[in-house]
């Protein structure tokens, strides 16, 4: 859930996440993975992240899901 919503809903680089989250990311090299990829990046998405959480707490922010029919 939380790759999904980091991606479409926040907006987030994809490889960001991937990284995050420990996912092995594709190079011309293979599968390599460098742990240390994107520190910055990756410290804002996660503040990103808690305040999305916070605002879901507060209900601030109310993802409308759609029903099945």
């Amino acid at each position: 859930m939380a790759r999904t919503i980091l991606d479409e809903v926040l907006q987030v680089r994809p490889d960001f996440i991937e990284h995050q989250l420990a996912h092995a990311v594709k190079d011309p090299n293979g599968r390599a993975y460098n742990r240390t990829a994107h520190l910055v990046e990756r410290k804002k998405m996660m503040q990103l992240w808690a305040d999305y959480l916070d605002g879901l707490k507060q209900v601030a922010k109310v993802i409308p899901l759609k029903q099945a029919v």
